[in-house]
């Protein structure tokens, strides 16, 4: 069931106005606006839907929406168009990513809030360790996890911390682009799909005419995005990107598995060669209030190395299992650490862990020397 919000401070109008409700939803620190007809908009607070008490949407005031927010040049795209993704600003308040979707035939909208502000990767609770992934001259860095996992701001934070830290010049290419970067040591040149490219991999192509020393590639969602990134980080590159998978070892085996069964076997010979390191995290649920990431690490070893060109890439859970020396993490043990620390409940840990047999020995002491 939907709970109601406890809290409804939005402004009473006759008529429904989009930018007063975004301003309402940056106060109070919610994630993610949902707008359909016939609904009232609904929110996400620390993962959980909410419903607000504004009266449903009707579809004059989707139109006064799609009118006040669109950009000139995307408008002829609603025509053309189920699905896309745009930016949106309110100075001084918020960055958004927006969805424009159809739902039975009507307009509907889900907006993402991004923050000016690009928190530090000690604000978000990540492990240090992954300031060492910024540092690397070469190779490819993945942020996994499902959909509203944090990935987009974990890249962001790292590219912070790399902006702070080295002099370099970084290239984004994004669809649409969320964290604004400004160049403090480095150079950032920040391309959005629909506007200053038309593909991931043309942009990529491009990119690599244009100096870069890292590339941001917003999502690895096709074969030849993946092929792209994969060369480019053969040519002495650092990139990072994103995929929707939930570890390490499935992260490599969807990169291989994207691939003609005939292609594998090369591709695997560059996923062992140019991969660095992957992250994978979930977003769980403080004790206090709002969520912290539990994140896997896998640190690309010369053993992990070995393990992919060998084609036994589950054996890699072993190295991430015992691996803390070398910056490697399980989830599991990142969960436990959330414990430790006071962050959340043995309970949640149990409820988020893929393997809760193992966090219970865990939690009870059974890895007390790991």
């Amino acid at each position: 069931m939907v709970q109601e919000m406890e809290n409804n401070n939005i402004p009473e109008e006759e008529k429904f106005e989009i930018e007063s409700f975004l301003k309402f939803a940056v106060s109070q620190n919610i994630s993610d606006i949902h707008l359909r007809i016939n609904t009232p908009p609904m929110v996400r607070k620390d993962g959980i839907i909410l419903k607000s008490k504004s009266p449903p949407l009707v579809e004059e005031d989707m139109h006064d929406i799609l009118n006040k927010l669109l950009p000139e040049k995307l408008k002829a795209k609603v025509n053309d168009s189920f699905d896309f993704d745009f930016s949106y600003e309110i100075p001084d308040v918020s960055r958004f990513r927006v969805n424009l979707l159809h739902d039975l035939g009507n307009i509907g909208f889900v907006f993402r809030v991004v923050p000016y502000v690009v928190p530090a990767l000690e604000k978000l609770m990540l492990p240090p360790v992954l300031k060492k992934f910024t540092t690397l001259n070469n190779g490819l860095i993945l942020v996994t996890g499902p959909t509203g996992s944090g990935k987009s701001t974990t890249l962001a934070s790292l590219l912070d911390y790399m902006n702070q830290n080295s002099q370099r010049h970084v290239i984004t290419l994004e669809d649409p682009i969320e964290f604004m970067h400004s160049n403090k040591k480095c150079v950032f040149t920040q391309r959005q799909l629909g506007i200053d490219t038309d593909t991931f991999p043309h942009g990529l192509k491009y990119a690599l005419r244009q100096d870069p020393d890292v590339i941001l590639i917003g999502e690895m969602r096709d074969r030849e995005t993946i092929s792209s990134a994969l060369k480019a980080a053969e040519t002495g590159h650092l990139v990072f990107s994103t995929l929707h998978t939930t570890d390490a070892v499935q992260t490599i085996n969807r990169i291989i598995n994207a691939f003609e069964p005939h292609e594998r076997e090369s591709v695997r010979l560059q996923v062992a060669s140019t991969l660095r390191g992957t992250v994978a995290q979930k977003l769980v649920k403080r004790k206090d209030k709002g969520r912290v990431p539990a994140t896997e690490i896998l640190a690309v070893t010369p053993a992990a190395r070995d393990y992919i060109i060998r084609d036994e890439i589950d054996k890699i859970y072993e190295l991430i299992q015992d691996g803390d020396y070398s910056g490697m993490m399980s989830m599991n043990l990142s969960l436990f650490k959330l414990v430790k620390a006071g962050l959340i409940t043995q309970d949640m840990a149990l409820e988020s862990s893929d393997t809760p047999n193992e966090m219970e020995q865990l939690l009870k002491g059974a890895f007390h020397g790991t």
